[in-house]
């Protein structure tokens, strides 16, 4: 898949990607994905120092460009620092473009202001980084009179009016909230010919739509939101070469085996799930750690997630082991960034695997390194920070007490544990408006009951 990487890194060196003052892409962005990560590095800064030279041309376009080039670090390191570095960029932009002298190049730059806020957003778990993305998108639409900007506008208030009503969001909600990106994927496909970087643009809006429907879908169980999520997966892949776009063709095949995967969890058909593994497996064996590390965690954490699913339809403990690898492999990526939802999740859902293995084999050890695993989580994680990756949090804690219980056969102190975790953790989902967490909450507390469900003690 890299093979174009390589050979430019062959052809310039590593001692002339480090001062090439104004980078190996000219400022096109859709030239970034074939760059793996030490050479997007080093054109992020060849893009400042072209942008910062005495008697550059347009320097608002120089500083917008680098600024897209430290956005791409972001998303494939999940690194604050070049994410506030593109932000940082973006704004200067904004200013050197001026609203009412160069009203286009200004929205475009607030449009990238915006996505910086979104993503910051999405891996910090910052909801007010939506809220100010969400207004910098609703200035820039007021403001663009063509261009990308526009169409980047609205599948901007699009994803960040999707996000924030899921919550309480139905499945015609769903629908409508998903219609109203085929516009701007229209407008973005027709600047193709006047800009290269309009193509991935229009496949990344697709995700965006394909990223809340999957969100949609499995949180309501709905099997056509999951299949239209599939769909719009399969589209985004569509047409793309994985030789020369990489990171795309990755982030749409990987959403096509996550679509999958969900809807063989809802049948609880192992050989849709099946099908799902081989198919997130066989993204693995073309996307590299080294080009995008963030990427590579999560299409690990998504074969994880389909493992488990598949352990879970078939009482399969080798399909667990499976998932705790998968989940060991995208945390040598996560460990470094304590402040990604990522990262609790698969914490999570990787002592659940534990907990589901020592059911199986009734062997505590596996049961205690879970444990172990979730009370070093819950010491990294802030409740007032991230509430909700804490409740998450408490709920499998309790359980592994419950799956104690059921092991054991005796209550030490495991019963009444489970039910404060969970008492904490329904408090949470009620306050956060999170309807699905809380009736999982609420059952898991209904299964402990007056009385422990016990096996009759050995001997």
């Amino acid at each position: 898949m890299f093979e174009f990487g390589r050979e430019l890194k062959r052809l310039f060196g590593a001692e002339t990607l480090g001062t090439t003052r104004d980078g190996l892409t000219g400022g096109d962005a859709s030239l970034l994905e074939l760059l793996d990560l030490e050479m997007l590095r080093a054109e992020a800064k060849a893009a400042d120092v072209a942008a910062g030279r005495v008697g550059a041309k347009d320097r608002a376009q120089r500083r917008l460009e680098a600024a897209i080039v430290w956005r791409e670090i972001a998303r494939r390191t999940g690194d604050a620092v070049a994410l506030r570095k593109a932000a940082a960029g973006a704004e200067t932009a904004a200013d050197l473009f001026g609203r009412n002298r160069r009203p286009d190049g200004w929205a475009r730059a607030r449009c990238e202001q915006a996505y910086c806020a979104m993503l910051g957003a999405e891996l910090f778990g910052d909801t007010g980084l939506d809220a100010a993305a969400g207004a910098a998108f609703r200035e820039a639409r007021a403001a663009a009179r063509g261009g990308l900007a526009l169409p980047l506008a609205e599948v901007g208030i699009a994803a960040i009016e999707g996000r924030a009503r899921m919550a309480d969001g139905d499945a015609q909600l769903a629908r409508v909230t998903a219609a109203r990106f085929s516009t701007p994927i229209v407008g973005l496909k027709t600047l193709t010919r006047r800009c290269r970087a309009a193509r991935l643009l229009a496949v990344e809006a697709r995700l965006v739509r394909c990223d809340l429907l999957l969100g949609w879908g499995a949180r309501l169980k709905d099997r056509d939101l999951l299949q239209q999520a599939l769909s719009e997966a399969e589209l985004a892949a569509d047409g793309l070469d994985p030789a020369y776009e990489p990171v795309s063709w990755a982030r749409a095949s990987a959403a096509r085996g996550q679509a999958m995967a969900l809807l063989g969890e809802i049948g609880g058909e192992i050989e849709p799930l099946a099908e799902a593994v081989n198919a997130l497996a066989d993204v693995l064996n073309d996307v590299s750690r080294e080009h995008s590390p963030l990427d590579w965690a999560r299409v690990q954490a998504a074969l994880a997630q389909g493992l488990q699913a598949l352990g879970e339809a078939g009482a399969s403990e080798r399909a667990y082991e499976q998932a705790v690898t998968c989940y060991d492999r995208a945390a040598l990526v996560l460990k470094d960034l304590p402040a990604l939802p990522l990262r609790a999740a698969v914490a999570s859902n990787r002592a659940l695997c534990l907990a589901r293995s020592a059911e199986l084999t009734g062997d505590l050890a596996v049961l205690d390194a879970a444990e172990t695993a979730f009370r070093i989580e819950l010491t990294n994680l802030s409740p007032a920070r991230d509430p909700s990756a804490w409740a998450l949090l408490q709920v499998n804690l309790a359980r592994l007490y419950e799956a104690r219980l059921d092991i054991t056969g005796r209550d030490r102190g495991e019963r009444a544990a489970a039910a404060t975790a969970l008492t904490a953790a329904l408090e949470v989902f009620s306050e956060q408006g999170m309807r699905s967490l809380s009736v999982i909450a609420a059952e898991a507390l209904e299964r402990l009951g007056p009385t422990p469900r016990l096996r009759p003690a050995a001997g």
